[in-house]
């Protein structure tokens, strides 16, 4: 996952450009610069709130709870995607707004005025938009599949654990999950024990109810 640090460097960098200085001017250079804002190594651009980027990686940090670098690693992909399709939705609002510089009020005519003159720009948009969404879509699918597979291994894993404990356990001797390799935390050992121990009363209880 990028660090703050290495993003601090990114923006530091792109800020050292030189462009217009009248809003209109910044406006019109940041449309033309779509391609740099929407497909280069720049995630957070100069004009982009860094603070806002990094609750922005956060929330999707806390939904997926990424382990290891390469959860990690689709995770941040995730957020970038999603931040640059908020991009794309905030440079449409930016070319319809170009009609209306100097003139506060917009109507139906300055709007589709607006559209003809900005058709080529708002095509190339909407195709940086479907690619963006291709790509947030296939990592999901990358993220989730990768997450089901270790959560399968894990709780494979756990059940060996689980056997292991028991059958020491019923020698009355002791037993240390690292010394085979095993890397479960004490309170997922914990959990793992109550949901089992859940499971036997549940089926239990099953065969209970039948012989009556």
């Amino acid at each position: 996952m990028a660090t703050p640090s290495r993003i601090e460097i990114n923006r530091a960098n792109a800020q050292h450009s030189t462009g217009p200085k009248t809003e209109a001017g910044k406006k019109q250079s940041s449309l033309n610069a779509l391609r740099h804002g929407l497909t280069g190594q720049i995630v957070v651009m100069p004009t982009e709130d860094l603070q806002a980027y990094q609750s922005h990686l956060k929330s999707f940090t806390d939904e997926y709870h990424p382990l290891g670098a390469t959860e990690s690693h689709l995770v941040q992909a995730l957020a970038d995607a999603s931040w640059r399709l908020n991009r794309v939705a905030a440079l449409e609002t930016n070319l319809l707004s170009l009609a209306a510089v100097g003139d506060p009020l917009v109507d139906a005519l300055a709007i589709a005025a607006s559209l003809e003159r900005q058709s080529k720009a708002l095509a190339n948009l909407s195709m940086h938009s479907q690619r963006l969404s291709r790509q947030f879509e296939r990592t999901v699918t990358q993220l989730r599949d990768l997450q089901k597979t270790r959560q399968t291994h894990e709780k494979h894993d756990l059940n060996n654990l689980l056997d292991i404990i028991e059958m020491v356990e019923s020698t009355g001797e002791t037993y240390d999950p690292s010394a085979d390799g095993f890397v479960f935390s004490e309170p997922q050992i914990d959990t793992a024990r109550r949901a089992r121990n859940r499971e036997h009363l549940i089926e239990e209880a099953h065969l209970s109810a039948a012989a009556l």
